[in-house]
């Protein structure tokens, strides 16, 4: 079976989903914060590599003869869960523009972390050690990401942002 049916359900979450739920969302998510020195290398190889990892699935295939295969399918079905609730979760910030309401309480970073996830199912149902190695370029990439994304948050949101980095993970 073709692999590129992993992708249809990310595609939707992520623009037709969050579209429903809140156009203003949908505007903050394709925000990206200026980066400084390796984050701007950082900001290409994320885009690169998010665009193989797509990409890719569109010449793979879904496979289901060994252990790992079906672990991946358990893996995907979780990230895209953990990407639904995330993009909730997202599409209802506070007052202040601050998102601490649901997968928010437990990590600053869901949406990124789901991402992984779903990757990483897609990796491991597909079989293919080339796409995990990108999936690692990119998430090696996204931690760099982050870390602009919240000096910018410190910036914007001041003592508020830096109390809710106390209390919460950056990722798990």
């Amino acid at each position: 079976m073709n692999s590129f049916i992993l992708v249809i359900p990310i595609i939707f979450i992520r623009y037709i989903l969050m579209k429903i739920i809140s156009k203003e969302a949908l505007e903050r998510a394709g925000f990206f914060p200026p980066t400084e020195g390796k984050e701007q290398l950082a900001s290409y190889v994320y885009q690169i590599t998010t665009l193989v990892l797509l990409i890719y699935l569109f010449f793979s295939t879904i496979k289901f003869n060994t252990l790992s295969n079906y672990m991946g399918l358990i893996v995907y079905i979780i990230g895209t869960i953990l990407y639904i609730k995330s993009i909730i979760d997202y599409s209802k910030p506070n007052e202040s523009g601050i998102n601490k309401n649901g997968l928010y309480n437990y990590s600053r970073n869901p949406m990124y972390i789901a991402f992984f996830l779903y990757f990483l199912g897609c990796s491991l149902l597909i079989d293919s050690w080339g796409y995990l190695i990108v999936l690692l370029l990119f998430q090696v990439s996204v931690h760099y990401l982050i870390i602009s994304e919240e000096r910018w948050c410190i910036e914007k949101f001041g003592e508020e942002y830096k109390t809710y980095m106390k209390r919460v993970r950056r990722y798990i």
